[in-house]
């Protein structure tokens, strides 16, 4: 069993924003493999299915995003898996628009969603899949919580598909072979 956990913030008022890159990963992972989003648990919206022959449980925190955490631990307690078994998907405004960064573990880089969930799991030893949104030129909140605009909005889907190509990479070969397919060389 797998854990795929987008992160996000729930509510319509959140939808298209940067903080929810995470949230529209796992809706693509969802319908690329047919796995409905409908249950609500462990505050979490959860689904579950086969992914590259592995039984999965994609899920969408209903914490909001510096409580991620709350529902990422009650997920891996409900389901018995370790922190290897969990790939975590988010935003990073330390990487550039479209960007991919994927790492078996590593700090929170001043992510309130990762470092939630490395709080609550006691470890920082968990995969993410890091999809860069710029770094903003003025209030950080206000930027995370703005919609992308309509220019870029084709390299977001675009990010998002590769995104959930490197799920599936980690699912059917690892996270070395992610990583060495879908990190960019350092700028």
């Amino acid at each position: 069993m797998k854990i795929i956990v987008g992160l996000g913030n729930p509510g319509r008022k959140y939808q298209g924003t940067r903080h929810n890159v995470g949230y529209m990963t796992v809706d693509l992972l969802s319908r690329r493999h047919h796995i409905p989003i409908r249950s609500r648990a462990l505050r979490a919206l959860i689904g579950q299915g086969i992914i590259a022959d592995q039984e999965v449980v994609l899920a969408k925190p209903l914490t909001f995003m510096n409580l991620s955490g709350q529902a990422v631990s009650a997920l891996v307690r409900k389901y018995q898996v370790t922190t290897a078994d969990l790939i975590i998907i988010s935003d990073d405004v330390n990487l550039p628009l479209g960007r991919l960064r994927i790492r078996a573990g590593g700090s929170a880089g001043g992510h309130g969603g990762l470092k939630s969930i490395i709080n609550e799991l006691g470890t920082e030893d968990f995969s993410r899949i890091r999809i860069g949104i710029g770094m903003p030129a003025g209030d950080m909140v206000d930027y995370v919580l703005s919609k992308f605009s309509h220019s870029e909005m084709p390299i977001i889907r675009e990010v998002v598909s590769r995104a959930a190509d490197a799920v599936e990479t980690i699912l059917e070969q690892g996270i070395e072979q992610a990583m060495n397919r879908f990190n960019a060389p350092s700028l």
